[in-house]
């Protein structure tokens, strides 16, 4: 797509003398003939609503789009992208000006500073940038989408890394850099090793408050900025080296905050989400990493004692034992999956700029690892763009537009604004970038490769390595045009030892197919060109790629998997755009399968088997040794932890930067299973790492209720006695009830509640699950036991004292304002009876209140009083009668086989609890994406870009 040539650039930079330009050749567009021209467009009307209420999120109708984007692509880019007031003329509504309005500024900025040989050249440019995003090609981060070419400030970052000092004045000034950056939707990371610890005193004389201590202002901070009106919670990553006195604190301060969230719920606290006392739990708006390094590491590989070093004099002031260190990581990382690990001493010998300073810290998802007070943008390749119709990979136009990328990313740098004028400074003067890449996991299952295999990683190495020597290559190119990074000088030589080792790597690749072995050719002349280039002009960017968690952009360009993730399901939501939406099997398994020798009928079977199971066990036809090749992320076979730490490992020497992914590993995975990932991380050459336990934020130890009955002593020798035995008060043929809709943690059931014609609740029917199975017949049994007891004399205040606060799966976010949170199905019925069935004073001494009882409380009035008018209109309402249960009859059935995501739909199919959040824009559950989580129903994310 691109070449540079000895001709001079039409214009020159500020301050710059003339220059050669880059020369640009066309590859997908044609003279005379504009991009769009060759798109045919169609009018959609975009109305996005959350399910659980009905309420409407987004509204606009007429958008223009190519038809062969999909709707979900369309709904997330006119309402997140488009910029303008609704209803007034200047709203964008077609994708034509979306792109227009970021290509056209990405063009001049080129023209005005010299990158361009002719005009010639900025016109191809120009036309090829807009060619590859109106198909689907690459994106840019949001960021860009959000501001370029409008009246805010043209900030094109995503990634954010901040530095602080041991002096007051940087705290603060830590806490306001923060906050700047998470009111603009960004996220930021800091390492708080320079702050001397709690053991360490001031120069006053007294002790010092710890870096521990001051996490707590920044937390709250955040949480703060989060509630002022962001979607979604502030991203930020605390990190600590592993010798700083404070580590072991650092260690513990998440999984010590679980404990506290459990005894203040099990005491009748309120701290469901929004409730007034959650504000006491601390720390829960960071990602915590601890930076080991070599020396620590092995320390823990011989069982050796290790030092922790003063951050005032450089002495050592305590050893402890690194392997229990270590194992304490691990521990706490298994309670409630923090802290991750980032590698110091392997993230340092990558370094291209030393010289100007260590690595000491990463954004809020790990993968930009650079100088302090700095910044990336972010671009990511669609692959699955790149395979042909025969299934061979386009070595050529994938090289092409990594060049095309690269070019326009530098060119942001040059108009971009900053956060903060440090930030500014420093990434003009090292023009970090990072490019990147998703559908990975796709393209390897339409070609017939596992994922977790030697033949997947092959590929995956490889098309890394062709990416980043060809980024490479561009800078170096670049550099002989419009000059090479400002700290190259003073870098020159540990950059290019680098550019050394990632060659080497490079030539260290074992190609196993055709296929690998094209890609990896083209990585060897790619690398040899940088390394050519680069010797002669320097390099213009001192980063060139990472791999990002690509979850909003991912479903802009209507890839099936993100980043290095492999594929979620084997079924999708597919919306529509006539509205509704319908099930499909994903596109990459008819593909996969004649790829693996098979013919189109045994496809069409196996296909229907998917679409009916969810997974591809005992397909009719299917081989046992096929079956690898369509594992998922989740569900009957899903991809094992360390499948996931290999593919880190097979791509991370072609990276500048690091990798977004978070290892995920089942319930029952051990202690001793987090020491060995950790371990063989830092063995297999990663630089950060993150392991997440399925449940583990509610899969703790016994509650205190179970404890307490555990702790009962043993009954006494029985005595005779006389007692009055209870009688049975049946309800009336035909009794008043109520019944109640319900989400918890995305499971949906229904509460059938009786009362007696005066009053007390008689009969309690529960309804979870699927008609017929395990779950269904227990509930109905439980149902039938509760009522059984209530019609016994049993208070139903002995029930929601017992049954509250008892934690299993599903539990989570719920649809009723009054029980925001609930520790499990149980926990909320029960909670739902009291508020419904029990009086305020009663529920008061179990600590369940209402949520206007709360905001009573909140505003220093008297919740009884609020609780006295509600109950009023309740007695003075009329009661409904068992016509309108049977009425509902249907729909406890109907609902609870709906499913609004492609999560919920293998939810529903293979009977699994996906452990991820639901959206709090529009209620459906998500899915992860890197070490986050990205809701496909509207792109919103869990705290990346």
């Amino acid at each position: 797509m691109t070449e540079t040539t000895s001709g001079s650039s039409s214009r020159k930079g500020k301050g710059q003398a003339q220059r050669k330009g880059v020369r640009m050749r066309r590859i997908f567009t044609s003279p005379g003939v504009h991009p769009y021209d060759e798109i045919t467009w169609e009018r959609r009307d975009v109305v996005m609503t959350n399910w659980r209420d009905g309420s409407v999120n987004f509204e606009q109708r007429g958008v223009e789009f190519p038809d062969s984007w999909s709707m979900n692509a369309t709904q997330i880019v006119a309402s997140k992208y488009f910029r303008g007031a609704m209803g007034t003329p200047e709203r964008e509504w077609s994708l034509k000006q979306l792109i227009d309005r970021v290509a056209g500024m990405y063009t001049a900025t080129g023209r005005e500073h010299g990158y361009f040989g002719t005009d010639e050249d900025a016109e191809i440019f120009d036309h090829e940038l807009k060619y590859a995003l109106a198909h689907q090609l690459f994106s840019f981060n949001s960021p860009v989408w959000f501001n370029v070419g409008t009246a805010s400030k043209q900030q094109v970052s995503a990634c954010f890394i901040l530095s602080v000092d041991d002096t007051m004045e940087s705290i603060l000034d830590w806490y306001k850099e923060e906050g700047v950056i998470f009111k603009g939707g960004s996220g930021a990371g800091v390492n708080l090793s320079r702050i001397r610890s709690s053991k360490e005193l001031l120069s006053s004389g007294g002790t010092a408050s710890g870096p521990v201590s001051f996490m707590r202002g920044a937390d709250a901070s955040a949480g703060t900025i989060k509630s002022g009106g962001a979607t979604r919670r502030a991203a930020k990553m605390v990190v600590l080296d592993v010798d700083h006195p404070d580590v072991e604190e650092f260690i513990a301060t998440k999984a010590r905050e679980e404990d506290k969230i459990r005894a203040l719920r099990d005491a009748g606290f309120d701290v469901d989400l929004g409730g007034a006392d959650i504000v006491s739990v601390q720390y829960q708006n960071a990602n915590n990493s601890v930076r080991v390094s070599d020396k620590f590491m092995r320390a823990v590989q011989s069982e050796s004692d290790f030092g922790l070093v003063s951050r005032t004099t450089g002495e050592t002031v305590a050893t402890v034992d690194a392997k229990g260190l270590f194992r304490s990581m691990a521990e706490a990382a298994w309670a409630c999956a923090d802290p991750g690990v980032q590698y110091d001493d392997t993230i340092n010998d990558w370094h291209t700029a030393p010289e100007s300073g260590r690595i000491s810290a990463s954004n809020p998802c790990s993968e930009y690892v650079h100088l302090d007070n700095s910044s990336c943008n972010l671009a990511s390749i669609n692959l699955l763009r790149f395979l042909r119709d025969d299934d061979t990979f386009d070595v050529e136009n994938f090289t092409r537009m990594t060049e095309l990328i690269i070019t326009a990313m530098d060119i942001s740098i040059t108009f971009a604004d900053f956060p903060t004028e440090k930030i500014g400074a420093t990434t003009r003067a090292f023009r970090q970038l990072g490019i990147g890449y998703a559908n990975l996991g796709a393209l390897l299952m339409a070609t017939g490769h596992a994922y977790d295999s030697d033949g997947g990683r092959a590929v995956a190495a490889a098309i890394t390595s062709l990416m980043t020597g060809t980024a490479y290559k561009r800078s170096a190119e670049l550099a002989g045009v419009v000059g090479p990074y400002e700290g190259y000088a003073k870098n020159a030589v540990p950059h290019k030892r680098v550019m050394r080792k990632h060659a080497a790597a490079n030539d260290d690749l074992r190609p196993m197919h055709a296929m690998d072995r094209a890609i990896a050719t083209a990585a060897t002349a790619a690398w040899e060109e940088c390394l050519k280039t680069g010797e002669k002009n320097g390099w213009r960017n001192a980063q060139a790629s990472l791999l990002a968690p690509t979850g909003t952009i991912g479903f802009m360009m209507d890839c099936d998997t993100t980043g290095i993730e492999p594929d979620f399901s084997l079924v999708k939501f597919k919306k529509l755009t006539g509205g509704g939406s319908m099930q499909i099997v994903n596109q990459g398994i008819p593909r996969a399968l004649a790829n693996l020798g098979y013919q189109q009928e045994q496809i069409e079977a196996i296909v229907e088997y998917v679409s009916e199971h969810g997974h591809v066990v005992d397909a009719p036809g299917l081989r046992p040794e096929h079956y690898e090749v369509f594992d998922c992320a989740m569900g009957k076979r899903y991809i094992k932890p360390m499948g996931h730490v290999h593919m880190m490992a097979a791509v991370q020497p072609f990276l500048s930067g690091a990798i977004s992914k978070t290892v995920n590993v089942p319930e029952e995975a051990t202690v001793e299973d987090f020491e060995h990932i950790y371990y063989e991380g830092w063995r297999l050459g990663l630089k950060a790492l993150a392991v997440y336990r399925d449940n583990c934020k509610v899969g703790q130890p016994l509650s205190t209720a179970k404890t307490e009955d555990a702790k009962e002593p043993a009954a006494a020798e029985p005595k005779v006695i006389e007692v009055n035995r209870p009688v049975r008060r049946r309800l009336p043929k035909k009794r008043p009830s109520q019944t109640v809709s319900f989400t918890v943690g995305g499971a949906e059931g229904y509460i059938t509640a009786g009362s007696y014609p005066d009053d007390g609740l008689g009969e309690v029917f529960m309804k979870l699950g699927k008609q017929g199975s395990t779950l269904a017949g227990v509930m109905d049994a439980f149902s039938i036991a509760i009522s059984i007891a209530l019609q016994y004399g049993v208070p139903l205040e002995t029930y929601v004292e017992k049954f509250t606060n008892m934690r299993f799966d599903p539990a989570g976010m719920t649809d009723d304002p009054d029980v925001r949170m609930a520790q499990s199905v149980v926990d909320y019925i029960f909670r739902r009876l009291a508020l419904d069935y029990l009086p305020y004073d009663e529920r008061a001494a179990l600590g369940v209140f209402s949520v206007e009882e709360r905001r009573a409380q909140a505003a220093g009035e008297d919740p009884a009083q609020v609780a006295a008018q509600v109950e009023s209109y309740a007695q003075s309402a009329p009661r409904v009668g068992e016509e309108s249960v049977e009425e509902d009859d249907d729909r406890p059935r109907e609902r609870a086989e709906t499913a609004h995501t492609s999560t919920e739909l293998m939810e529903l199919k293979q009977g699994f609890v996906a452990d991820a959040p639901l959206c709090i824009t529009c209620g459906t559950k998500m899915r992860p994406s890197g070490s986050c989580y990205v809701c496909e129903g509207c792109g919103s994310t869990s705290g990346c870009s």
